[in-house]
């Protein structure tokens, strides 16, 4: 264990994934190893001439490994082992060979500011691992971790993701030198904040009062813990952007499967509106 697996990023990727992953790995004590996917179409020349299509493959995968090492020297770090991978599915090769290889974490570059891709959300519903996504935004330079924790969720299951979540964001803070804040969304449905059927008020104050041990127990400055209502997705995404938090580490109930793509997830609706860099802590056979 205490390896990270970072995928390099792609040339039209706005962020070094290989530059910050690699300072990720020595904040947190860990070993780094780059992974550089490739994989090219080549129509039917491909199926026609098959020693075409390997010497072709080959030469791909020198340049990509080529311009790594390039970096690696620059920064440092031409110790770091490179692995090309050949491959057609990114996610699925990432997902089985970081698991199976004693991997901790795997760090990888948003190719787009204001959108993920495919892949990154297939990385997101099948990853048996950390994963750090990271993109670039103004929010990025802040100086703040924000753990998205549910306190009021009294299953197992939730409760072991809680403590996952505050673990892995109290050594991200610590590694990165950012203040540790605590967001607690309860969730009312709009309707009922817009017909003032609740006291919202009452609500935050009891929260704060029934969780007062647990929160104790964090030793967070005051000003850093922060219960609200309304949707998971706006609140985390007001609260990281007044706080400019720099990540956001969140914990993942992943389901398998076609459930997984018409239910969707709650975790990937905020991830579609943060600007921060995010933190995903997985765990498996969780519902909603």
């Amino acid at each position: 264990m205490d390896k990270v697996f970072i995928i390099s990023q792609r040339e039209e990727s706005h962020v070094d994934a290989i530059a910050a992953g690699i300072d990720l790995a020595k904040g947190l004590g860990k070993r780094a190893e780059i992974f550089a996917y490739s994989f090219e179409y080549f129509g039917s020349a491909e199926y026609y001439n098959t020693s075409f299509a390997a010497v072709a493959h080959k030469h791909i995968m020198k340049q990509r490994e080529a311009k790594i090492e390039a970096e690696l020297q620059e920064l440092q770090a031409q110790e770091i082992p490179i692995h090309s991978v050949w491959s057609k599915d990114l996610s699925e090769h990432a997902c089985n060979h970081s698991i199976r290889h004693g991997f901790d974490l795997m760090v990888k570059a948003v190719h787009h500011a204001d959108h993920y891709l495919p892949v990154d959300w297939n990385l997101i519903r099948h990853i048996q691992i950390p994963l750090m996504l990271l993109t670039d935004n103004p929010l990025h330079k802040g100086n703040a971790v924000m753990m998205a924790v549910d306190l009021g969720n009294e299953k197992p299951i939730k409760k072991q993701l809680n403590e996952s979540v505050i673990k892995h964001a109290k050594a991200l803070a610590k590694a990165t030198g950012c203040q540790l804040h605590l967001a607690f969304i309860i969730r009312v449905p709009k309707v009922l904040r817009d017909m003032d059927l609740i006291n919202t008020s009452t609500l935050v104050k009891d929260a704060y009062k029934k969780h007062q041990q647990q929160l104790a127990q964090l030793e967070l400055d005051p000003d850093c813990i922060h219960i609200t209502i309304g949707e998971p997705d706006l609140c985390l995404y007001e609260l990281s952007c007044r706080f400019k938090a720099r990540y956001l580490v969140l914990g993942a109930c992943q389901r398998r499967g076609i459930l997984g793509f018409v239910i969707g997830n709650t975790v990937e609706s905020i991830i579609s509106r943060i600007r921060s860099n995010v933190l995903v802590i997985p765990a498996d056979d969780c519902s909603s």
